[in-house]
């Protein structure tokens, strides 16, 4: 039996395996507006997801990306993952004359889904020098583009890399993926799907936990899957429930198996996606109404009406509301099983990560911070990190002055500094004259003069002053650019949580977060790219040689 340690490098070596990438046959990329989906669409195509047969007629690896135009508020992640899929099938049709869901249906290829739009209020103000392209917030680490430059390495760019490792499990199937953490499972990534809908989750051991190791273990505050004992090995989700409630609520199962804190992130059979879709077809057609999967598919397509509603009135929603809907989903159910849908298949189970599996978060500032500084660290964890990312030297594609002093543990990726002293630090991007940093994180900076506290966050900064960049510790500086070239800069700092100031003036703005989200607002983010690196050039080029 593989030990732990195995298991996780396995999965590591599947996510990085140049030679036979592990990718969805589609990826579908849902994103806030047009001109996101047209940035990912291109640099996806060009560059993750890019054909490793430049020879080959296949019109796959494809990368369809659509930008949910709902109505104020969004659909929720469960109509949201219905018309960015819906959607995805006409942009496949126009652009590539391909019939998705007719591919889907005969198992011919896999499709992932990743969910990206949304404010990223918890990452401020990192999501607003992007210009509120949250999914294409850099990491101090870079890859390989197209041109043959090397540049950071984006979020979702490594939430795609981690996930193609579930692809070949999955062929008629559509896995949808939140955009902003990566994980690396300890449980087989490979597997055959016996549910036609299946959700990843971190399962607890053999056996259902005692209600002291209930409580111990958190799981009163979590969504939680339970996992019959059955051969059938159906699953049922509670959602922050204590242990008398989730025994009593789960008895549909019979005996519970295992649980175990759900990840959110599913997948479900092309027979399946069509019945939901068609269920929600006048949502879908007229924008209107909010739903996610987690209380409005999965909750009451496997607990009793009672439950249900006990469980949506902690959510405040009432108990006649949550009734019509779960009668609703009811007779889809029913449906769905009169066809004969559920003599080869279980309606919904679960996928094991394994207790062990490790976990980077980006979708906040402090995990942001943390998960980046791990580079620095010497742990396994760490270890598979630098593996994942490719990291397997402190200095790659960089060119550091004779009169720069580095430490043993900083990591320097295509950067181009002259003289300073760096210690504890990760950087990537950067080409500076002089730089002084100890334990700061630095994006995508250029400057005559850089001086970096502990905790401090330096992104997207263009600066040709004589006193440069200076960041206390703890100080988070980012860049605003506009299309036309002009910037603005914006700060925070490391202890502050953008979500609970997100419509505050901080650390000295004159605009609080909020209000550069809305002047953010449909921004070309790929001409303020390319307007980023012309100004980032010009700038680097007038310090001279390095």
């Amino acid at each position: 039996m593989s030990t732990t340690s195995e298991k996780l490098t396995a999965a590591i070596k599947a996510m990085t395996d140049t030679e036979n990438p592990s990718l969805f046959d589609v990826t579908i990329i849902c994103t806030t507006d047009d001109h996101q989906a047209d940035y990912w669409m291109k640099r996806l195509s060009e560059g993750i997801c890019k054909s490793n047969d430049p020879s080959s007629e296949s019109k796959f690896p494809m990368v369809l990306a659509v930008s949910e135009d709902w109505a104020k508020g969004g659909a929720g992640n469960g109509l949201g993952t219905l018309y960015a899929y819906e959607k995805a099938c006409k942009v496949a049709k126009q652009k590539f004359d391909v019939d998705l869901k007719d591919l889907l249906e005969k198992k011919e290829v896999s499709a992932g889904l990743f969910h990206t739009a949304g404010k990223g209020t918890r990452l401020a103000p990192l999501p607003a020098s992007e210009n509120n392209n949250k999914p294409g917030v850099k990491l101090p680490v870079c890859h390989q583009l197209s041109d043959g430059s090397y540049a950071p390495i984006t979020v979702l760019e490594a939430v795609v890399k981690q996930s193609g490792v579930y692809a070949p499990s999955r062929k008629g199937r559509l896995s949808v993926f939140w955009g902003d953490q990566i994980f690396v499972p300890s449980a087989p990534f490979k597997y055959i799907p016996t549910h036609h809908a299946d959700i990843m989750c971190t399962l607890l051991g053999d056996t259902c936990p005692t209600e002291e190791e209930w409580t111990e273990k958190g799981l009163d505050k979590y969504g939680v899957i339970a996992v019959s004992s059955g051969p059938g090995r159906d699953a049922a989700q509670v959602e922050k429930v204590d242990h008398p409630t989730a025994t009593k609520m789960l008895k549909v199962l019979g005996d519970i198996g295992s649980v175990g804190p759900s990840l959110g992130s599913f997948s479900v059979s092309a027979t399946l996606l069509t019945a939901l879709c068609s269920e929600f077809s006048q949502e879908l057609s007229s924008k209107s109404g909010k739903l996610d999967t987690d209380p409005h598919f999965w909750m009451p397509l496997t607990l009793p009406l009672d439950d249900y509603i006990a469980l949506m009135e902690q959510k405040g929603v009432g108990s006649e509301e949550s009734k019509v809907h779960h009668d609703r989903m009811g007779k889809m159910k029913k449906k769905f099983e009169d066809a004969g849908n559920l003599k080869a298949m279980g309606l919904f189970g679960a996928v094991d990560v394994g207790n062990d599996a490790c976990w980077w978060d980006y979708g906040q500032l402090k995990l942001y911070s943390a998960n980046n500084l791990k580079f620095l660290d010497t742990d396994e964890s760490s270890d598979l990190l630098r593996t994942f990312f490719g990291v397997n030297d402190k200095r790659m594609y960089s060119k550091i002055g004779e009169s720069c002093k580095v430490d043993d543990k900083s990591y320097i990726s295509a950067c181009k500094i002259k003289s300073g002293d760096i210690k504890n630090s990760v950087m990537a991007g950067v080409e500076v004259v002089d730089l002084t940093a100890d334990g700061a994180i630095i994006v995508n900076c250029t400057a005559k003069k850089i001086v970096a506290g502990k905790n401090a966050i330096l992104y997207n900064l263009i600066d040709d002053s004589d006193e440069g960049i200076v960041a206390l510790d703890g100080d988070v500086i980012v860049s605003v650019t506009e299309e036309s070239g002009e910037m603005m800069e914006l700060r925070s700092k490391h202890s502050i949580c953008g979500g609970k100031a997100w419509k505050e003036k901080v650390a000295g703005n004159s605009m609080t977060f909020e209000d550069v989200m809305v002047k953010n607002f449909g921004s070309n983010v790929t001409k303020i790219e390319s307007k980023r690196k012309e100004l980032f050039k010009r700038t680097s080029g007038s310090f001279g040689e390095f």
